[in-house]
């Protein structure tokens, strides 16, 4: 994300509305847009990235098949309604009824998922987690090192946040809010580092 907002302030139906007609990819935090750069816009992203997350999408959406959840991937924005904040993860999950309502946004996440690049890691760790934890239904938050095998999984257990952090030594990570059990070897394959 840029630190320049690249238009005046607008009000969220202006800028779904925007979004909606744009061929560049738009994050909005509180009436003001920024343009995506790197790995989360339309060109730029990396070859590990674009194959993490296609890896992390099959292996969540496969395992969700009948489940009554949906997995989308960076298309999807994510609102967080009393921030008045839309950002597009990387990978989103939902479980929610009230989501099969919206189209174009997802209100209640269960997991988000962003694989991480340079450009964005120190958002993703910083301001954008903080703003992710206002979700309610949020029950994990994990970010994927596109550098080596590393996974770090934020789950709120009681309403505070803990990190369980995995790496390829151990072969298998979790998921647990969704209840997932993967390998290394399957998210990170044909991933050269």
């Amino acid at each position: 994300m840029i630190a320049t907002p690249k238009f005046d302030y607008i009000t969220p139906d202006e800028y779904l509305a925007m979004e909606e007609q744009s061929d560049v990819k738009h994050e909005y935090i509180d009436g003001y847009v920024y343009e995506l750069h790197g790995s989360q816009a339309m060109a730029g992203a990396t070859d590990a990235h674009v194959t993490i997350t296609g890896n992390a999408f099959t292996l969540i959406r496969n395992h969700l098949r009948g489940r009554g959840c949906r997995v989308y991937f960076s298309d999807m924005k994510a609102k967080i309604e009393n921030l008045r904040r839309f950002y597009y993860p990387d990978l989103i999950v939902t479980c929610d009824p009230r989501d099969i309502q919206t189209q174009i946004y997802k209100q209640f996440p269960k997991l988000i998922i962003e694989v991480l690049s340079k450009s964005t890691e120190g958002f993703d760790r910083g301001d954008k987690f903080a703003d992710y934890q206002q979700i309610e239904t949020l029950e994990e938050y994990v970010l994927v090192n596109t550098k080596r095998q590393r996974l770090d999984c934020f789950r709120k257990e009681g309403g505070r946040w803990f990190l369980e952090t995995y790496s390829g030594e151990i072969e298998d990570f979790q998921l647990t809010s969704i209840n997932f059990k993967g390998k290394f070897t399957d998210l990170y394959e044909d991933v050269s580092f």
